[in-house]
């Protein structure tokens, strides 16, 4: 977390941004819940115990200066939900998947990358250079399988 939350501390200050420690808090928070797929109002509430006087409007403005910088990644999980997590902003290397129960909603994240197959033959066929992907597969979670 500290690599992550001194780049933060960098691109803030390169932009001319205040290093405040509600923004701190709300990045080290979803940074504590990895593979938590945070609501804006989850992370509100999880901020909140840290910070009581951290206001709502707050939180969302910094989700979206988060979001801008790329360090949290927006997810629509198709819940209904607009939903938030770590970024995983490498250059060499595709997001992780998520795998997402009908019944239950639960979502597990997939690492393997099964892609590269197509991806080359993309690049070969039409010329097109894939950068980033996003996965979402739907089934049934082996609990509700059952």
């Amino acid at each position: 977390m500290k690599e992550q939350e001194q780049i933060f501390i960098d691109l803030l200050k390169s932009k001319g941004l205040k290093v405040t420690s509600q923004r701190k808090t709300v990045l080290q928070v979803i940074a504590r819940h990895k593979g938590g797929h945070l609501t804006p109002e989850e992370i509100y509430e999880l901020v909140k115990e840290e910070s009581p006087d951290i206001g709502l409007a707050t939180v969302y403005r910094t989700i979206q200066l988060l979001s801008e910088l790329h360090l949290i990644d927006k997810l629509n999980l198709n819940d209904g939900y607009v939903r938030y997590e770590l970024s995983q902003d490498r250059k060499d290397e595709h997001r992780h998947h998520h795998l997402i129960c009908l019944s239950c909603g639960k979502v597990t994240e997939f690492e393997d990358d099964l892609l590269d197959l197509l991806e080359n033959k993309i690049k070969e066929q039409v010329e097109f250079q894939v950068v980033d992907h996003e996965v979402k597969l739907f089934g049934y979670c082996k609990n509700c399988k059952q």
